[in-house]
This record gives structure tokens, C-alpha cells and sequence, in this order.
């Protein structure tokens, strides 16, 4: 009995020792850009689509401010 689990054990050892335990990673490459720009306006686009709206809103009260005239 003892023979045969010397044997089992040393099998198992010879196969741990011939298989590769080794992980295997895959190769990625990561590009990073750091890209510095200049902006003047401190605006978001929301804000900028805001002011946009209320010029073309106030240019149409202005006209109809024309249109109706002066009453005195």
C-alpha cells in the first residue's frame, strides 16, 4: 500500500512539475494624450445655447416693440 501511494505521489509530482503554471497575459498597449487647450469662454454649451435663444427672443420683442410703435 505504501508502494502505491509513493507511486501516486510521485506521478502527481512529475505532472505538477511538467505543466506550466505560467500565466498568460495579453499585450495591450494604452495610449494616453494629454492635450492642453486654450479656451477663452468659460461657458458650458448649455449656457452658450442660453445666451444664443435670448438674442434671437429679444430681436423679436424689439420688433414687435417697432411694429407697435409709440402710442404717445
Amino acid at each position: 500500500m505504501k508502494k502505491v501511494v509513493l507511486s501516486v505521489v510521485m506521478l502527481f509530482l512529475a505532472a505538477t512539475a511538467f505543466t506550466s503554471c505560467r500565466e498568460t497575459e495579453k499585450e495591450t498597449k494604452t495610449i494616453v494624450r494629454e492635450v492642453e487647450t486654450e479656451a477663452e469662454e468659460t461657458e458650458g454649451a448649455l449656457e452658450r445655447a442660453a445666451k444664443k435663444a435670448d438674442q434671437e427672443i429679444n430681436e423679436e420683442i424689439n420688433e414687435e416693440i417697432e411694429n407697435i410703435g409709440d402710442d404717445n
